[in-house]
């Protein structure tokens, strides 16, 4: 039974999420929250033990909503009932509204025998969400360099992560993306039963490393060797001087075709058999979601019957290759706020020729990251010469701009409308219809240009 106060906290949330709603200040997922860890600050621990099969926790720099939404749908499948922080607040906060949100009036989960918790995690928030939730699962799904001026390098990250692992006094499945270094190290020690993924494909190998690699030195100080290197630092990795090794993986992807970049097949091996799966998704980065969730789902008792039912059937988180029809024309939302993610955007751009329009978003805000030099470490030089109407719009436009000059992109080609609400109509104008134009925003960004194309696609709010 929750606590007195816990029971106040839920009904301040709701409230609170009400008032936002009514005054149109967005979906009140934050406040909620806030308002709730006020009233009482126990609150997730408390609810969190009412979540009748326990939680899963995701984190990592890239794909913790679409890993998280794609953990949701398989349990779903699987005849759960997920709850989870779907709007992608990923702090404290987002998991104590969600929580509050969607308790009763007594603080208790409708069904919650079969309640799963499935909520993404901030980085920097883990080890406070792994004490206050004691979860079953937590997947690592990689770990790049991100927001310098917020979390520092990656192995600050990393060591915070073996901090809150080594503190817990509880037993955890750890998922552990095989192929990056960094995160694989999290499984070193016999405390916590660790189920390892990552990809097994000879063809996709770049030979070398990228130049957004960021964990190439291992702890003994000495460079890791890669017979296989995929993107940044992903691969299939060696010390040579102290014998360390990427680890056998009990999730596999093999034989991945990444077609036109807007959807990917390859076979999943799980428990020694391979299964052929296709996804609407694009990018071998989505590949390593859907390992992470697989993985997950298996950690959790799930059946591969109902991994293999939702991989397919799956489609993109808001702002993660989402699509909308806009006035006859289909424009296209990929997420770019890291160098690691955007090389990746670019890559799958690049299979794709006839995408001939693109709007590039970069803000700077808290949420974005102050220091925007990472763009520097981006491999623009890829879409050199293959985009006939470029504009750049956010609060550093002009930064982005200047980042293509060097690129060698066609500056007569381009354009620079700071003003993201004039940037989208102008894109959508330029476009011709029956085209496509792909919109590649960094995250506060994504937030505002979401809004505006739901708006004119008729679509809800993403907190709706």
């Amino acid at each position: 039974m929750p606590a007195l106060r816990t029971v106040a906290g839920v009904w301040s949330a709701k409230a609170a999420a009400a008032a936002s709603r009514a005054l149109g200040r967005g979906g009140g997922t934050a406040i909620s929250g806030l308002v709730a860890l006020r009233v009482q600050p126990g609150l997730v621990s408390d609810l969190g033990r009412g979540l009748g099969r326990g939680s899963v926790l995701v984190t990592g720099t890239n794909g913790k909503t679409t890993t998280s939404h794609l953990i949701a749908e398989i349990a779903r499948a699987a005849g759960l009932e997920p709850l989870a922080n779907v709007s992608g607040s990923n702090l404290m906060r987002g998991i104590a509204g969600a929580l509050a949100m969607a308790a009763g009036p007594g603080g208790g989960f409708g069904g919650s025998k079969r309640t799963l918790g499935v909520f993404e995690v901030d980085e920097a928030v883990v080890p406070h969400a792994i004490e206050a939730l004691r979860p079953r699962v937590v997947v690592f799904n990689n770990l790049f360099r991100d927001q310098l001026d917020r979390y520092g390098e990656v192995e600050a990250v990393a060591a915070l992560w073996r901090a809150a692992l080594a503190r817990s006094e509880h037993s955890m499945a750890l998922v552990l993306n095989a192929d990056d270094p960094a995160v694989a190290s999290l499984g070193d020690g016999d405390r916590h039963r660790n189920v390892y993924f990552g990809v097994n494909d000879k063809a996709l190998d770049r030979c070398c490393l990228e130049h957004a690699a960021d964990a190439i030195i291992c702890s003994c100080g000495s460079e890791y060797d890669y017979g296989i290197s995929y993107y940044s630092h992903l691969g299939h990795w060696r010390c040579a001087g102290c014998g360390r090794a990427r680890p056998s993986t009990q999730v596999t992807a093999r034989d991945v075709d990444l077609r036109d970049g807007r959807s990917v097949r390859f076979s999943l091996g799980a428990s020694g058999k391979g299964v052929d799966v296709e996804m609407a998704l694009g990018g071998l980065y989505n590949v390593y979601n859907a390992l992470a969730a697989t993985a997950a789902s298996l950690a959790l008792g799930f059946s591969e019957q109902a991994v293999l039912e939702t991989l397919p059937k799956f489609h993109a988180a808001f702002g993660r290759q989402e699509a909308f029809e806009v006035d006859g024309r289909r424009v296209e939302m990929m997420l770019g706020k890291n160098p690691a993610g955007l090389n990746q955007v670019l890559h799958a751009l690049a299979l794709d020729p006839s995408r001939k329009s693109i709007l590039l978003i970069l803000n700077d805000r808290i949420a974005d990251g102050r220091d925007v030099s990472w763009i520097w470490d981006v491999d623009f030089e890829l879409g050199a010469g293959r985009f006939e109407r470029v504009v750049c719009s956010g609060t550093r436009a002009e930064e982005m701009a200047l980042r293509l000059k060097y690129a060698e992109w066609d500056e007569s080609r381009l354009e620079i409308e700071p003003d993201i609400e004039r940037a989208v109509a102008r894109t959508i104008e330029w476009t011709p219809v029956g085209d496509s134009l792909t919109v590649v925003p960094t995250y506060t960004a994504m937030l505002e240009a979401r809004a505006l194309l739901a708006k004119r696609a008729g679509r809800r709010p993403y907190w709706s």
